[in-house]
């Protein structure tokens, strides 16, 4: 009996092709991509109501604590009232209003305050007590140093739009949002991985074909999020509110700036058009890597997630128009925001599939 129990223990089986990690561990991982996606969303939300300068400081620490009283708003307020977005667009704002715009990035910096706190503690806990399968303890203390230096890149970003702007820059928004999707993608390969499943003894097989394309989709779908970094920081979804053409163009006429090799990173129609040209790619790549799939004796695991990203893909797609026809209101931006993260996810989690199915056959 006792060896049963022995037998049973994800973490005493070496035999290959048995069960394999730790659920609990797992479970503490998906929690803590959940709240990631909750940061995504959340940054979003504060991006589009302009809130992300509404704290002008940065203390890791003491920061976690709000205005407490009407002295401390009273301090907060006149502190955003020296830097140029209120001057600009918000001379006049009431003290009710500034609240309404503190929460939101009060709110997105506690969340990753907690983020760090619902990853750090039990990561200790697992690595002292065994649970953590062998050489992933320094995988995870990666993770948890990503996390620390994006606290570091979201002031760097917040600061940018103290001085001599009225919104954050869009290169250091967009290196912002790609390390939370770096973050995000890392916790779900990892939650994978330790997920026992004796399961990993799959039937059937890949191609060369099909492994390529779902690294291609990852890397794609990172570009896209890049893209769209972009596009919200240079405010580029107000413009050209029309689909499929952009105000009767297929090729908007103000695409290029000057010096020419700023227009991918500084036109507002080339920011909007490049997004739209490289969904209609993703969307393209992702089904056919899904007719690949299908026609092909690959693992259960494989084709269901195949079809899952392909669903994902044509409903962000129709979103993403949506939002864009509706001029980006809160509710669509929000939830356009949350359906790349979702598609990003599904890409991870498909090449995974993809990666695990490979190693059995092998």
């Amino acid at each position: 009996m006792a060896m049963a129990r022995a037998a049973d223990d994800p973490r005493n089986v070496a035999a290959a092709g048995g069960v394999t990690g730790d659920r609990a561990v797992s479970i503490w991982l998906w929690s803590v991509a959940a709240l990631v996606i909750a940061m995504v969303v959340v940054g979003g939300a504060t991006r589009l109501t302009e809130s992300g300068l509404s704290i002008t400081e940065w203390q890791p620490l003491l920061g976690a604590i709000p205005p407490l009283n009407h002295a401390d708003w009273v301090a907060a307020f006149e502190r955003y009232k020296q830097i140029p977005q209120y001057h600009i667009m918000n001379q006049g704002m009431t003290l009710d209003a500034f609240k309404s715009i503190y929460w939101w990035e009060w709110s997105h910096r506690f969340l990753g305050r907690f983020i760090g706190v619902a990853f750090a503690v039990p990561f200790v806990f697992f690595w002292l007590t065994g649970r953590l399968k062998k050489g992933s303890g320094l995988k995870f203390l990666g993770v948890l140093a990503l996390g620390g230096v994006q606290g570091v890149i979201g002031w760097y970003m917040v600061k940018s739009g103290l001085v001599d702007r009225v919104d954050v820059s869009q290169y250091r928004l967009a290196l912002h949002l790609t390390t939370a999707f770096a973050i995000l993608g890392l916790l779900v390969w990892l939650a994978l991985d330790e997920w026992p499943d004796a399961a990993r003894r799959t039937a059937g097989m890949v191609t060369p074909t099909i492994r390529r394309m779902g690294i291609f989709i990852v890397a794609l779908v990172v570009t896209q999020v890049v893209l769209g970094a972009f596009v919200a920081g240079l405010k580029a979804g107000f413009i050209y509110n029309t689909w499929p053409t952009m105000d009767g163009q297929w090729f908007p006429s103000d695409y290029w700036t000057k010096p020419a090799f700023l227009t991918f990173f500084e036109s507002h129609a080339a920011a909007q058009f490049n997004h739209r040209l490289t969904a209609y790619f993703v969307v393209f790549v992702v089904l056919t890597e899904l007719w690949f799939v299908l026609r092909s004796p690959v693992d259960r695991r494989v084709r269901t997630t195949g079809i899952a990203l392909a669903g994902a893909v044509l409903a962000q797609v129709g979103l993403g128009i949506a939002t864009l026809l509706a001029h980006v209101p809160l509710e669509l931006g929000v939830a356009h925001q949350l359906g790349g993260a979702i598609v990003f996810v599904l890409a991870i989690v498909h090449l995974h599939a993809i990666r695990r199915a490979a190693a059995a056959a092998a």
